[in-house]
């Protein structure tokens, strides 16, 4: 009887202990707690990529807490991250949905920031896909024709080069090239060689001649300053004498001198006019008489 009694005893202690296991074990993978002071963050994507509730959520590395709930709202994915109380996160916080292990596992990781403000828990937060190997694959589809046009066309240029490079004409062309240019750059050698002295003596030269006109204009500063100085006063005087020279003109130009008055008086020209002809007539009698008789003077004294 008392065999039975704890045979009993124990059936039930393994039973217990095996109901806390499997509880416990079931509470780990539905991230069940039994301490009500958490942190609760709304974050949208525009994509989680397969991530999942129960999913884990990282910050810098470290597990902090889990996806609790997610749902669609248009275009946009909103997941509410349930974390741990100790975690501290700043206004300028970031959150991104990436790869938690080759498996194709997600996990949403959050950097905590560095500004002095706290996050406020109260909005939603705007979090980015970073990007897996199953994204990447399909962003691989998407150019799958680029690349293989790519390809080809990379394909026909090793082909064509290979075609030139085997063509018989083009090496020897080329060594021709070659050779030429090395037959040239050998007798560009041998003439700095033989004219080695010869393009000293004209380096030495130029520089000699630098030097000259470096001490001429060092020795003749003060005159060549003067003979500047000398032209700029020269070009003084010249530009007055021109400004006086227009202004007469112009004076004249508008009888404001007695040359203009002179020459605009329409009385003077007359008189000037008829002096000129009575002199023309003058001159023809002299020599009229001149030719003939001599010159007759018939004078009246009174």
């Amino acid at each position: 009887m008392k065999d039975q009694r704890k045979t009993e005893i124990k059936v039930g202690v393994t039973v217990f202990f095996g109901l806390l296991i499997f509880l416990w074990v079931l509470g780990w993978a539905k991230n069940w707690t039994i301490n009500a002071h958490r942190k609760e963050v709304n974050v949208e994507f525009s994509s989680v990529a397969g991530l999942e509730v129960g999913d884990p959520v990282t910050i810098n590395g470290v597990r902090k807490g889990y996806v609790d709930e997610i749902t669609i709202q248009g275009s946009k994915v909103k997941t509410l991250l349930n974390l741990e109380n100790d975690v501290v996160l700043k206004s300028d916080a970031k959150f991104s949905v990436m790869m938690l292990d080759l498996m194709g596992g997600k996990k949403v990781e959050i950097n905590p920031g560095v500004d002095l403000t706290d996050l406020d828990d109260k909005i939603i937060h705007h979090g980015e896909f970073v990007g897996d190997i199953a994204s990447a694959m399909a962003m691989l589809g998407t150019v799958q024709n680029d690349l293989v046009e790519v390809i080809q066309e990379v394909k026909i240029t090793l082909s064509t080069l290979n075609k030139t490079l085997t063509d018989q004409k083009f090496n020897d062309d080329l060594k021709t090239s070659v050779s030429n240019l090395t037959l040239l750059t050998d007798n560009l050698n041998k003439l700095v060689l033989n004219n080695k002295e010869e393009i000293n003596q004209l380096l030495k030269s130029g520089t000699e001649l630098t030097k000259n006109a470096n001490d001429f204009l060092k020795t003749n500063r003060d005159s060549i300053s003067q003979t500047i100085s000398s032209i700029n006063n020269v070009l003084k005087v010249s530009k007055d004498l021109l400004v006086k020279v227009n202004d007469f003109m112009d004076k004249t130009d508008k009888n404001q001198n007695n040359l203009g008055k002179m020459l605009n008086d329409p009385d003077l020209m007359n008189d000037l006019k008829t002096t000129i002809q009575q002199a023309k007539e003058l001159i023809k009698i002299l020599v009229d008489q001149l030719k003939s008789k001599g010159v007759e003077v018939n004078a009246h004294i009174f």
